[in-house]
């Protein structure tokens, strides 16, 4: 199991050389992961935002050993050549320490409808992120490229450098579990992001999560299922106990939410729960 923390970079952390030494606090606490939220507009106080690739090249260049990514990037909304670059840009910046995730984008009307884009429903954003993530795959290898799709069309190209991560940066997707489509879409990847709407998920939750994914895997290799939820409890060892029994349900990753879901949480509540390190057992 490793234990990854999880942000928006909204109000007090608007700054990325805030997310920064907060990474680098993360870093020495053990954790093994920083992970940002890619939002556009929607949180519930219209606070400041921060650019998430802008701080997470930051974030890079303060720590040596986290790894570190968007969580997630609405895909739908970028065009895929663009965030294929920067991928690999940020990859090669941190040393091969991406992990790139992905999904339709929530809520449509702030992420979407408000700002005119096409894909304001999820049908349409679900074709346009599998296609996306098509293109990804494809301009990563290094190799000639072309692809003609529904929403995208590239004549062929060849996009250099590659990733330093072979046989490419590793793409997690989220979604809702128990939604079929999301889990179906992450098994064909390297790993999945999951939340479960009205709480967080029961271990008899990962462990059903981890046996649909299975059934639709088509490759031996390694994939990770990263589950998370607030350990921020007068009962710590309850709350290790749960992030264990997630384990043994076959959870690779615990993600740690500090300042999003709701409300942010103040800075100094962030700093000292980071401080406190995972909730290893």
């Amino acid at each position: 199991m490793r234990y990854g923390l999880e942000l928006a970079p909204w109000g007090p952390y608007a700054d990325p050389l805030a997310l920064a030494r907060l990474a680098r606090t993360a870093e020495a606490a053990g954790w093994d992961g920083f992970f940002l939220w890619d939002s556009m507009l929607h949180d519930p106080d219209d606070l400041p935002k921060a650019d998430p690739w802008v701080s997470l090249a930051a974030v890079a260049l303060a720590t040596e050993r986290l790894r570190l990514g968007p969580m997630v990037t609405p895909l739908p909304r970028r065009r895929p050549w663009k965030l294929a670059r920067e991928a690999v840009t940020l990859d090669h910046l941190s040393a091969g320490r991406l992990i790139l995730g992905v999904g339709l984008g929530d809520p449509s009307k702030e992420e979407f409808a408000w700002f005119g884009e096409q894909g304001a429903d999820h049908r349409t954003r679900a074709r346009m992120l599998d296609e996306g993530l098509a293109i990804l795959d494809g301009l990563w290898r290094g190799q000639p490229f072309s692809f003609q799709g529904e929403f995208y069309r590239l004549r062929e190209m060849t996009f250099l450098p590659r990733p330093v991560q072979t046989p490419r940066i590793p793409i997690w997707v989220g979604g809702w579990w128990p939604n079929p489509a999301p889990m179906r879409r992450a098994a064909r990847w390297d790993g999945v992001h999951p939340g479960r709407l009205g709480g967080p998920l029961t271990p008899d939750d990962v462990r059903a999560l981890v046996a649909y994914v299975a059934e639709h895997r088509t490759t031996q290799e390694p994939f990770d299922v990263a589950v998370g939820g607030t350990t921020l409890s007068d009962d710590w060892n309850a709350a290790r106990d749960h992030v264990a029994a997630c384990a043994t349900a076959g959870a690779t990753w615990w993600i740690e939410p500090c300042g999003v879901g709701g409300r942010l949480d103040p800075m100094d509540r962030i700093e000292a729960r980071v401080r406190r390190g995972p909730p290893r057992p």
